[in-house]
């Protein structure tokens, strides 16, 4: 037996796998150093990032945030391999994912990172070259092997039907709730999803009650506000298997998430004691209301105005892109409350009560009007624009009752929003590869299944590797989360990389459907359009990768 615990006869794991794993990351993490250290000197005046230089030098920037990426992200995977080597529960297939995924990450930093389709972060835009030595040359020429990639897939292949491929390294508690959640998607979502996206029609309310019944919209509202006061774990793994099931199911709780982070982190006392409990109750069903036209990420330039009219305030502008807007009972409204100020300063949080919607009159609330916008997927909660004219809001409704906090409190959300936005982005992935690997196996092509094919099985591989390193990834974050520890820079981290998984395992598993793949009835077709709005809500990826800059660059 080899000192890492895998056995080594006929296989194509590289001998002493988690030594050399271990001997790589220090190469990786100098590089990185020497990056931030370039890259500071070249957008910096006077001792201090300058925002202007960093726009100039925004190839640069991006290729640091997404070398960071990548280095944090071999450090999870080692970190994770690690845990279930002293729990010996580090077999072949866990082995196989940890030498293929450093394999593979290494070369990317030594040849080019992909940030988008025909966008490459190199190591010559940080004025670097990198010369791999010793372990990370050996994980380089060896790791991510064509027999390694089909030593993967046969694995995967007599383990098909696990909730995931490899051990997720979470306790037992949490295992627990993914099979809980695992069992409604595969009993409650699946069979449905396809159609309610054909028809383009609202996830059905017995579904959101049945959620809730389940403690979705409580899971991490603590038990004195009548919530559940479990982790930022536990909404990862339900959030994981729910999205793997419909991201519009897996989605819903997004929205309780950001009302309950604002509530908590900004509300008054009275505040936390009239809505948390409803939320978390699913009483009451929230919306996000930030974004307007024109404006996109850039939050502080919004124009939509609150105007004090005795106690109360009344609402004028216009919104757009805002989620389950129709039929939900309150708004997360971020308004513009001192006419004076054009940027972050001077913007209000409010909790603004509305009538829910019906088919026939989707906005029954005086002062405000709406108007659906057609998507190509992430359908199940409809996206619309709304106009807002004298629309009310009770005085006592401004979110921690003193104006001029709305910008700061909902910068206290960003964490946990984008590590739910990457737990939603793994269960989309873990969709695309159980959709696509199944159609491999059926699909017979010149006598025998595609997935004997070496492209088609390679895919299936990279698949299961990279959603395990977005796992992982994602899994510290909340674990930081969840210990108190300022966490902004991994969850992006997480996001950033999460979404382009997505992306990367729907494209692929449709180009296994072949012509099948474009023919509406086949769930890639949906999975494809639902993937690919990762990429952009929760902060587009070139956003993501500037926040990342500047975080690192600090």
């Amino acid at each position: 037996m080899p000192r890492d615990g895998v056995q080594m006869s006929q296989t194509a794991i590289i001998p002493d796998l988690l030594a050399l794993t271990e001997a790589a990351l220090p190469q990786v993490e100098s590089l990185l150093v020497t990056s931030q250290a370039k890259v500071k000197a070249k957008v910096s005046e006077a001792g201090r990032v300058s925002a202007a230089k960093l726009e100039e030098h925004q190839f640069a920037a991006h290729a640091l945030s997404w070398l960071a990426t990548y280095v944090e992200a071999l450090r999870q995977l080692r970190a994770w391999a690690g845990r279930l080597d002293e729990q010996g529960r580090f077999g072949p297939m866990e082995a196989l994912i940890v030498q293929i995924g450093f394999g593979e990450y290494l070369a990317q930093i030594a040849g080019g990172i992909p940030m988008s389709q025909g966008e490459m972060a190199r190591l010559s835009d940080l004025e670097l070259s990198w010369q791999p030595q010793d372990a990370a040359a050996t994980l380089i020429a060896q790791g991510n092997s064509p027999a390694a990639r089909s030593e993967l897939v046969s694995l995967m292949r007599d383990n098909h039907g696990r909730a995931t491929f490899g051990v997720s390294g979470l306790d037992e508690e949490l295992e627990m709730i993914r099979d809980q959640f695992r069992r409604f998607a595969d009993d409650r979502v699946v069979p449905n999803a396809h159609g309610w996206h054909l028809k383009d029609e609202l996830i059905p309310m017995e579904i959101i009650t049945e959620l809730a019944d389940l403690g979705v919209f409580g899971l991490t509202i603590p038990e004195e506000f009548g919530g559940l006061g479990l982790s930022k774990a536990s909404m990862v793994v339900v959030s994981e298997e729910l999205s793997r099931g419909y991201i519009g199911v897996g989605s819903l709780g997004t929205r309780s998430e950001i009302a309950a982070e604002l509530i908590l982190c900004g509300g008054t006392p009275e505040q936390k004691a009239q809505w948390l409990p409803k939320l978390a109750s699913g009483e009451i069903l929230p919306t996000a209301v930030f974004t307007e036209p024109n404006t996109g990420s850039d939050l502080g330039s919004l124009r939509t105005r609150a105007v004090q009219v005795g106690g109360d305030w009344e609402v004028t502008g216009n919104k757009t892109w805002i989620t389950h807007a129709a039929r939900t009972h309150v708004m997360t409204l971020l308004a513009r409350t001192d006419p004076a100020t054009t940027d972050y300063r001077g913007l209000s949080m409010f909790l603004a009560e509305k009538i829910p919607g019906t088919a026939e009159k989707p906005f029954p609330t005086p002062g405000m009007t709406g108007g659906e916008i057609e998507v190509l997927g992430y359908r199940g909660m409809k996206e619309y624009e709304l106009g807002f004219d004298g629309f009310k809001v009770k005085g006592e409704n401004l979110l921690g009752g003193v104006p001029g906090q709305g910008f700061k409190q909902l910068m206290q959300t960003f964490e946990s929003a984008r590590i739910q936005t990457a737990a939603r982005a793994i269960g989309v992935a873990q969709s695309a590869l159980e959709v696509g690997m199944k159609y491999a196996e059926d699909r017979k092509q010149f006598g025998k299944s595609l997935i004997e094919f070496p492209r088609v099985s390679g895919k299936l591989a990279m698949m299961a590797v990279e959603i395990m390193i977005a796992r992982q990834l994602t899994y510290f974050s909340a674990w930081q989360k969840d210990h108190d520890k300022r966490c902004d820079l991994e969850a992006g981290m997480a996001k950033l990389l999460g979404a382009r998984v997505a992306w990367a395992a729907a494209d692929n598993a449709l180009q296994i459907h072949g012509g099948n793949g474009f023919a509406l009835e086949y769930q890639i077709s949906r999975i494809l359009c639902d993937a690919r709005i990762l990429n952009i809500f929760e902060g587009a990826a070139e956003i993501q990768a500037q926040v990342i800059a500047r975080r690192l660059l600090d």
